[in-house]
Formats: structure tokens, C-alpha cells, sequence
């Protein structure tokens, strides 16, 4: 008996980013900045009728209370958090930083792109259902 499936969240909007991820990495390959890479993306989505907000603060709660601002690389449409990187290999940890930024924040949705040898992308889910909440 199948599960029936429900749809992802934010498909649209993760649909736009990583076709516009496939084709800068097609366009460019390896070997640039992070900071080309995300000029480059943001661009892209523009043209594709996406809002992009780049080098975003956020504000980290600590019991409740702010604690202190975090930086993210890109929100897309208000609803997708965005982080570029641009190296060789990808370390482990990197999809686990995205899903602290989601928890701290009522976006349920990110995902990482990784502009190395090949083009990998990474989508983390916090749905926020799942948050604790201040009382």
C-alpha cells in the first residue's frame, strides 16, 4: 500500500533556485569566489521573477530572548534561506549550520549549494510545527 505523498514545501521557489544553481555552475564550473557565484545566482533569480535579499541578518534567540544577529548568505522570496559555498569539498557540518539558522527563524526551508567540482545542492527541512517557542 503506498503512502500518499505530500508535496514538498516551497517547491516552487527551490525549483527556481536550483535550476538557476545548475546553470551558473554550468556557466562558470569551478574555481571562483563565493561572492561571484552568489552575484551570479542572484541575477539569475531576478530574471526568473524571484525577490532575493542578499547578506541577511538574522536574529539567534537564546531562551526566549535575542542574543545575537547571524548572517546568511541569501532568502529567496521571503521563504527559502540560501548559503553558497564555493570550495573543493563540503564539510559535513554544513547542512547542520543551515538547519540551526531554520530553527532559529519561522522560514522552514534551506538549502545549501556547493559550487565545487560538481554542482551539489542540499535541501534541509525545520518545519515549524517541530520549533519550541518561547512561552
Amino acid at each position: 500500500m503506498d503512502k500518499p505523498t505530500r508535496p514538498l514545501l516551497e517547491a516552487a521557489t527551490t525549483r527556481a533556485i536550483i535550476d538557476a544553481f545548475r546553470d551558473v555552475h554550468g556557466a562558470f564550473g569551478f574555481g571562483y569566489r563565493e561572492y561571484i557565484y552568489s552575484l551570479a545566482l542572484e541575477r539569475d533569480l531576478i530574471a526568473k521573477g524571484c525577490r532575493v535579499d542578499r547578506e541577511v541578518g538574522l536574529m539567534v534567540y537564546y531562551r526566549g530572548e535575542p542574543l545575537a544577529p547571524q548572517t546568511v548568505d541569501m532568502i529567496v522570496n521571503e521563504k527559502v534561506i540560501v548559503e553558497n559555498k564555493a570550495t573543493e569539498r563540503l564539510r559535513a557540518d554544513t547542512p547542520s549550520q543551515l538547519f540551526s539558522y531554520l530553527c532559529s527563524t519561522n522560514l522552514e526551508v534551506g538549502l545549501v549549494l556547493h559550487f565545487g567540482r560538481e554542482a551539489v545542492f542540499h535541501r534541509i527541512v525545520c518545519e515549524n510545527r517541530f520549533k519550541r517557542r518561547p512561552r
